[in-house]
């Protein structure tokens, strides 16, 4: 199933309402970061590049190699096709993420179908290509779908912002966190843009570009 899809502010402050109502952390958490963002981007190629150079850096990390690739006209799927490793590794990118960016400008991805097919199924279709794994597929489905009931446990930011709200004795794994958040369907979207927002105030830095 599709389900709900964020569009507006107001779809995020309904989310976030549902979860405040439920769990008294999640009260708390909202108390200190104000209103939620949206967090829409557009749908397609340039969303999954960015989501590939975010992978295992720093937010700031990721927006100064972004701002390479922007300025060298490298995010198009046919510049990136046709870009030498020099080239893409001369903006910042690892030699295995310019190997991955080059795989997915030629995927051909059917991105305007993705928006009628099942979350899982959306996840099927982006990690058959190579360097991009679930958490990448589950920000695309979150961020660029909308889909509200998407959660990334996957996610380090996550992980730690939910080990510091819960009061846990450890960072919970990927599985763990994933059991964890069944909890908060139908809106894990919102959860997730919430603890990010969470893991903002507590560590002063940010956790997602």
């Amino acid at each position: 199933m599709v389900g709900r899809i964020i569009e507006t502010p107001a779809c995020v402050a309904e989310g976030a309402d549902w979860l405040r109502q439920r769990e008294p952390r999640f009260a708390h958490a909202l108390s200190l970061t104000g209103p939620l963002p949206l967090r829409r981007r557009k749908e397609g190629f340039t969303a999954l590049l960015d989501a590939i150079v975010s992978q295992q850096v720093s937010v700031a990390a990721a927006d100064a190699v972004w701002g390479r690739l922007k300025d060298r006209g490298l995010t198009r799927p046919r510049a990136v096709a046709q870009a030498s490793d020099d080239d893409l590794r001369a903006c910042g990118l690892s030699r295995q993420k310019a190997r991955y960016a080059r795989a997915l400008a030629t995927a051909r991805i059917p991105y305007s179908g993705l928006r009628a097919a099942p979350t899982e199924e959306v996840i099927a279709t982006l990690t058959e290509v190579p360097g991009i794994g679930r958490w990448t597929a589950e920000i695309y489905a979150m961020f660029s779908l909308g889909r509200a009931d998407v959660f990334a446990p996957g996610d380090l930011a996550l992980q730690e912002s939910a080990r510091l709200l819960f009061d846990l004795p450890e960072r919970p794994r990927e599985a763990a966190l994933r059991e964890i958040a069944e909890a908060w369907s139908p809106w894990r979207g919102v959860a997730a843009r919430l603890l990010w927002s969470y893991y903002r105030v507590t560590k002063e830095r940010e956790g997602i570009r």
